[in-house]
């Protein structure tokens, strides 16, 4: 066999093949073998047929065909690994010329990874928030906590702001009550927010048995997106009581035993939370400084299936499970068809673009995923999942997904490199040092792989079409 690669653009190439004859061999016989056992001839055994006869009685072009289809996809390995390249999806395969007995010509043109060139990022600076608690953001803290521990008591009088109505609802749309329509005993807290739009004016001054009826857009079910009419009726009214802000509730609501500790935990917990925002937020801006020192060309094809995927998710599964078509969500958005298509785009192609030049900082860098590092990932994404780790550690091995995670690792601590190189500095202007929040906790490392994988996307499009590769002929 033989091969030449010829570049059509940075990201795609065009691989011309020429095969001997003599080297299609084994996928003729393979192909002698498999008509054998699909056809039946009178006067011979099941398998058994000559290759004469089926020349005779199928048609040696039937033949041809199949040994061809047998032996494309390895001719074309052969020819990518000879060549050198790393492709990316499926090829587009065109038979140039079939001699029999003589010659099997064809080429090949497929996506590649681009050759990519990484400058010097050491003199990366990016600027992010200091990390800075107040006292009101400590009142606010155990303000939410006290509210938690609020006890609520009947009371007979007008519903108001804050008060805890029991409630039974009934919807209809076009005069028709819906089979989901009915429920009964619903708790619901004033101003919350919680249920339907409208539904606090309408409950706000109505006593025990009082009822009042309003529209409003359903959120969920079988009518979701529709207009209704809402009857609800009052069964309770009870007034929330917030417990004193003392020891006795420091005590009640946390491991302490004064409210001066409670402060000073609520105080550090915030403060960690912060730094991890700081650090998530220089990882973002590192690596958006990173992206813009690199010209990365991106494929066409690759691009385009990246972006129908996005849509894909977004339409038939989150949107899907809210019970929200695409026209809704924009419209809740406030945006039209066209920004979301422009967003979408550029989402897909910060994407790709990150994928490539991680990738290339893997390498360049001699990056290694050892299994601590791919077992932790495992655990971290398991739980985001839903799933416990054995259950998602079955899921990745079957689906055959451990390279996209070992994918993920990796260019989580390409990144990290970037970020240690770089200059971060607080708004404040001062040095702020990752390496010490980092060793502080393990939710920084997590911060990167889940930066790394937003922008790249968890399914790591350019990963998978690579896996995927297969010849199409």
């Amino acid at each position: 066999m033989k091969s030449a690669v010829e570049t059509l653009n940075p990201t795609r190439v065009r691989l011309t093949v020429e095969v001997p004859f003599e080297e299609l061999k084994d996928s003729l016989d393979a192909a002698y073998k498999k008509i054998n056992q699909q056809v039946t001839v009178k006067g011979f055994r099941k398998g058994k047929i000559p290759a004469r006869v089926i020349d005779q009685r199928f048609g040696r072009g039937a033949v041809l065909e199949e040994a061809v289809n047998d032996a494309l996809p390895k001719f074309y390995t052969e020819a990518v690994n000879e060549a050198e390249i790393d492709v990316l999806g499926q090829p587009e395969v065109d038979i140039t010329e079939l001699k029999d007995g003589e010659t099997l010509n064809f080429t090949a043109e497929v996506d590649v990874r681009p050759a990519l060139e990484i400058p010097d990022y050491s003199g990366i600076e990016v600027e992010v928030d200091a990390v800075e608690v107040t006292d009101e953001d400590i009142e606010k803290s155990v303000e939410q906590l006290r509210e938690r521990f609020a006890s609520t008591s009947p009371v007979e009088r007008a519903a108001e702001d804050g008060d805890v109505v029991t409630i039974d609802l009934e919807a209809k749309v076009d005069g028709e009550v819906l089979e989901d329509g009915i429920a009964g005993g619903v708790s619901y807290t004033i101003g919350s927010g919680e249920l339907l739009d409208g539904i606090d004016d309408a409950v706000k001054g109505l006593e025990a048995g009082g009822e009042a009826t309003f529209t409003s857009e359903l959120k969920g079910g079988s009518a979701a997106g529709k207009e209704a009419e809402v009857t609800v009726k009052v069964t309770q009214v009870a007034a929330r009581e917030l417990p004193e802000l003392d020891d006795d509730f420091a005590q009640l609501a946390s491991e302490f035993d004064t409210l001066e500790e409670l402060k000073a935990d609520s105080r550090k917990r915030l403060e960690n939370m912060k730094q991890y925002d700081q650090a998530t937020q220089a990882q973002e801006r590192v690596l958006e400084k990173l992206l813009e020192l690199v010209e990365v060309p991106v494929p066409e094809k690759l691009l385009e299936d990246e972006i129908n995927t996005r849509k894909h998710n977004l339409e038939h599964h989150q949107l899907g499970q809210m019970g929200l078509t695409l026209d809704k969500y924009l419209e809740i958005q406030g945006k039209t068809a066209e920004e979301f298509e422009t967003e979408t785009r550029e989402a897909a192609v910060k994407g790709i673009k990150t994928q490539f030049v991680l990738d290339e900082l893997v390498k360049q860098e001699k990056l290694n995923v050892n299994q601590e590092e791919l077992t932790e990932h495992l655990m971290r994404r398991a739980a985001s999942s839903g799933m416990s780790p054995d259950q998602f550690a079955q899921a990745v091995v079957e689906g055959g997904q451990v390279p996209l995670l070992v994918g993920e690792v990796a260019r989580g601590k390409a990144l990290a490199v970037v970020v240690e190189a770089a200059t971060v500095k607080d708004t404040n202007g001062e040095i702020v040092d990752l390496d010490d929040e980092e060793d502080e906790s393990a939710e920084a490392a997590e911060a990167t792989e889940e930066a790394t994988a937003e922008a790249a996307t968890e399914d790591a499009p350019a990963e998978d079409a690579a896996a995927g590769e297969k010849t199409e002929g």
